[in-house]
């Protein structure tokens, strides 16, 4: 087991593990951490009380956070026509269709997000395969399949971020960056709360949201109060 760096020592005596902490503590406690060289990331983190076998159980969905991630966003829109023009007006990294397909089979995925007309799918479904495991494969339900590619290149852009359970029943997802002010990261988390929340599958039986953890990159996680997220 790797010995755990001084730093994140430090910022660990400042968690007590058997507490959950309100939203505003836990983003105050976050910002005491000692800083790394490096801006980190600030990550709300889901243990779901859903079988991710089974389909009708699957969350996923997608939000637009107030702050945005404080990340540059690298989008690429399959499409032709007009809806290529409008996507490259709106200041999508990449747009094409066949050549497009083909360097992604060639190994690029150096993106964050993929968008796609209707129409396109059918070619698009080609790389399946390699979009589907790094959560990048458009689907009309987080508004990446569209007619409207501009309104969704502009979207991604401005901050909306996407989140799909994983094998494990876990849902993670960048809420930030360490740099931002207290009330930007309380605001952007709120929205990712909130929207998980309202992603409850109907066939979900039993206590859907297990635990909710807010960390920072290379920082020990931060429980949150389950009243933060308790559904009635």
């Amino acid at each position: 087991m790797s010995k755990k760096s001084k730093r994140y020592q430090k910022a660990a005596e400042l968690v007590d593990i058997d507490k959950q902490y309100g939203l505003e503590d836990a983003v105050g406690l976050i910002k005491k951490f000692p800083a790394p060289k490096f801006d980190p990331t600030v990550t709300l983190s889901f243990k779901l009380g859903v079988d991710p076998r089974k389909s009708d159980q699957m969350v996923r969905g997608s939000v637009a956070l107030p702050h945005g991630t404080g990340k540059q966003v690298k989008v690429v829109v399959f499409a032709t026509g007009d809806a290529a023009k409008a996507a490259e007006a709106a200041g999508a990294d990449e747009v094409g269709m066949e050549d497009l397909i083909k360097k992604v089979q060639e190994g690029f995925t150096d993106f964050d997000a993929a968008i796609a007309t209707p129409d396109a799918m059918l070619e698009v479904r080609k790389i399946a395969r390699v979009l589907g495991p790094r959560g990048l494969m458009p689907n009309p339900k987080t508004g990446t399949v569209t007619e409207d590619t501009a309104a969704a290149v502009n979207a991604v852009k401005a901050g909306r971020i996407d989140y799909k359970l994983d094998k494990n029943g876990n849902i993670a997802a960048a809420v930030g960056k360490a740099s931002f002010s207290e009330a930007q990261l309380t605001e952007n988390t709120n929205a990712l709360l909130d929207s998980v929340v309202k992603a409850k599958p109907a066939s979900a039986k039993g206590n859907y949201i297990e635990n909710v953890t807010l960390s920072a990159s290379m920082c020990p996680g931060v429980a949150l109060d389950s009243s933060l997220y308790a559904i009635n």
